[in-house]
């Protein structure tokens, strides 16, 4: 038995759930990882990736060392760097000197709209704060993006035309409050664990029930009363009929409806096509089912709705959110404990990082660019003079690269994003990113995207820095640094104030906008000074609970749930919504659906999970067939197949499985030897810009042994 030297107590690095971690170390080695019983976020439990998932910080393949490349790259011929021989080892002055040089120069050259930065979604809330202040103080633009525009932008923007803001509105753990509660989109049990295992106590302890409505057999199908197998892409369909059965029904809240609601009448009209009938057509949904579904949520004295990225990632995203918030402001199921809206946030910080304003139409706090006073309020915060920060909207993280281009954006700055695993239409990715003039990447590992840049920048883990995440619940947690930096890794924040500081004198405006910060609670402090809903939130005060915003002042005790009273939009509002086909519908040439998604064992674009013992637990992607897609194809488990839509094609494995639905296949998005999304379509929602990744016609066929790519070949190669 190892005696620890110490525990440093934390947050989880992966999902949105937010787990209190205690790691064990002795010297500089983490060798074991619980939780408390007492967490209030956890309760103790934890999944594989939280309690294994944290050695890929020892991993031989991190880069620890700033690098230059060392042949100098142009638009139209840039290429991909994995092999350390491409690159040459500097020290931290010359990396950050050549970086600002590069970036001022095309600054100075071409203007604001030719910079844009990729903030992060795994980095903390001061490390987004401190980036997207660099790019909107310094090169005074709103090119700033996250993941949030691939996972959960639809929701956001739904949330805040519909109510006036974007988080989830209650608790996770109050599930076992609610009575019925509806889970669609989300593959809870493999993607958001520990809310799963709320979500089945409330069943199989406090009696709730369960409404699944996904085209996949998830597991928690198997605790449900109710499972209704859509197709791909007919979330309005569905949610509508719904919304024509409560109405017809006469199931409505209509008091809740008279007094905090508007666009109710307007919106009754609208919802006459939608009978279970045609709901039933568009969506091979049983109309008996949807009927049944209606009833029980209405019926419920508390009702709960949770979805994931089933509902967000389509060009219909925005409108299968709102379907969803109908359906909340129809029965009252808002504004009090187990009832709500709730958004299931994929990462461990990107509700933070949108909070920070990582984002092209938002200052940190939701405070939109575009309007004069939330503008004037950063220009003072950050000693900018009057009128020079931009009032243009920036563009989103799919448009800067769409816009790489001369006259276009030429110099990106990427913070632990990987475009190259999570960009949609993977090759036309390719394309837009060698079309940029000059890259920095700033992270732990050389990803499919960091092998583009002139510059890389290694930044520390999460257990070796300090600052905070906040989870899906809202939940401002604080994050510890347990060991020193590998290397000469630095932190995300300090690298950004360096950088920064050395910018602004090229630009000769010194000390404009504050880069000295003594540690990371002097930058929160200054992003909750002018973003309120975090103004009572302190270092002290979340030093072993985390407070839920909006926390106005020191003495509020956080705020579990939203909307008691009333909407910060005022009222409610229901939008007439119709049904719109995916971008693109199976055909004879492409006869299947294809859906993409997460697994238990690994996480996001991979490079934390695949770079961890986690990654022998699923070590290659496999593709699930329904077993009457796989007697068509005549094929069964351990085959070798060729997947290929309009756009690219993948070769892998066959596993037949009873989660997916006929006519639906599907494939994870962690595996850059069989990447997902070179497949995926790169339709956009026009309301949030977000594409279509749950929803492209795919065709099938066999394939042999040797064509399937070998992992470490395709590594050492570049990928793709």
């Amino acid at each position: 038995m190892i005696n620890p030297d110490r525990v440093t107590r934390t947050t989880c690095p992966y999902c949105g759930v937010g787990c209190t971690l205690d790691l064990h170390l002795k010297e500089d080695f983490i060798y074991r990882v619980t939780s408390p019983f007492d967490s209030v976020v956890n309760h103790g439990n934890l999944c594989v990736k939280g309690r294994f998932g944290y050695d890929f910080i020892y991993s031989p393949k991190r880069v620890t060392t700033p690098l230059l490349r060392k042949t100098q790259q142009t638009a139209g011929r840039r290429t991909q760097a994995f092999d350390l021989n491409e690159w040459r080892a500097v020290s931290w002055d010359e990396a950050l000197d050549y970086t600002a040089d590069r970036l001022v120069e095309i600054y100075r050259r071409d203007g604001p709209d030719a910079m844009a930065v990729y903030c992060c979604a795994k980095a903390t809330n001061e490390d987004n704060y401190l980036l997207q202040k660099m790019y909107r103080a310094l090169f005074r633009t709103n090119n700033v993006d996250h993941c949030t525009r691939l996972c959960h932008a639809g929701s956001v923007v739904a949330l805040l035309k519909a109510l006036g803001t974007s988080a989830m509105s209650n608790t996770a753990a109050e599930v076992i409050q609610s009575d019925v509660f509806i889970v669609t989109g989300s593959n809870t049990t493999e993607n958001h664990p520990i809310i799963a295992l709320q979500m089945k106590a409330a069943v199989e302890r406090h009696g709730a029930r369960l409404i699944v409505i996904d085209p996949r057999r998830i597991e928690l199908c198997d605790f449900a009363a109710l499972w209704l197998p859509l197709k791909p892409g007919t979330n309005v369909a569905v949610f509508s009929a719904m919304a024509h059965v409560i109405v017809k029904e006469g199931l409505v809240n209509r008091a809740f409806v008279e007094a905090r609601t508007e666009g109710y009448a307007e919106f009754v009209q609208s919802l006459e096509t939608f009978t279970p009938e045609y709901a039933e057509a568009i969506s091979g949904v049983d109309r008996n089912l949807i009927v049944a579904a209606a009833r029980m949520y209405a019926a419920a004295k508390n009702g709960a709705i949770y979805w994931g990225m089933g509902i967000s990632q389509l060009s219909t995203g925005t409108a299968s959110a709102l379907g969803l918030i109908h359906l909340a402001l129809l029965t009252g199921h808002i504004g009090r404990e187990g009832t709500g809206l709730n958004p299931l946030r994929g990462q461990n910080n990107v509700q933070g990082a949108s909070d920070a304003g990582a984002m092209p139409f938002h200052y940190p706090g939701y405070m939109e660019v575009d309007k004069e006073e939330n503008a004037r309020k950063w220009e003072q915060a950050w000693n900018v003079e009057p009128g020079g920060l931009s009032r243009k909207r920036g563009l989103t993280t799919t448009e800067i690269l769409a816009n790489a281009r001369p006259g276009g954006v030429r110099a990106l700055y990427i913070m632990g994003e990987n475009p190259m695993m999570t960009e949609p239409n993977l090759n036309a990715t390719r394309r837009h990113m060698e079309q940029l003039e000059f890259i920095v990447a700033q992270d732990v590992f050389i990803n499919e995207s960091g092998a583009f840049a002139d510059v890389f920048l290694p930044a520390a883990s999460w257990a070796e820095k300090d600052g905070t995440f906040t989870n899906t619940d809202r939940r401002v947690q604080r994050v510890r640094a347990a060991l020193a930096p590998r290397g000469n890794s630095r932190a995300d924040w300090q690298i950004i104030c360096d950088l920064a500081d050395r910018i602004e004198r090229r630009l000769g405006r010194p000390n404009t906008a504050r880069w000295t910060y003594q540690d990371p609670e002097a930058v929160f402090r200054e992003m909750a000074d002018v973003a309120v809903m975090l103004k009572g939130v302190t270092y002290a005060r979340i030093d072993r609970v985390g407070l839920q915003y909006p926390v106005p002042d020191e003495n509020h005790p956080g705020t579990p749930f939203l909307f008691s009273e009333s909407f910060p939009s005022g009222r409610g509002r229901f939008f007439p919504l119709e049904h719109v086909p995916t971008a693109e519908e199976p055909d004879d040439e492409y006869p299947f659906i294809l859906t993409t998604g997460r697994l238990l064992e690994h996480w996001h674009g991979g490079s934390m999970t695949r770079n961890s013992q986690l990654d022998a637990l699923f070590p290659e992607a496999l593709v699930e067939l329904h077993e009457l897609d796989a007697a068509r194809c005549g094929v069964k488990t351990g085959d070798v197949v060729r997947v290929s839509s309009r756009r690219g094609s993948v070769v892998l494995r066959v596993k037949v499985s009873p989660k997916t639905s006929p006519g639906v296949v599907f494939i994870p998005m962690h595996f850059a030897e069989a990447a997902a999304n070179l497949l995926t379509i790169d339709a956009l929602d026009p309301h949030a810009k977000i594409p279509e990744f749950k929803a492209c016609a795919v065709n099938i066929l066999i394939a042999h042994e040797d064509e399937l790519p070998n992992p470490e070949a395709v590594a050492a190669r570049g990928r793709y």
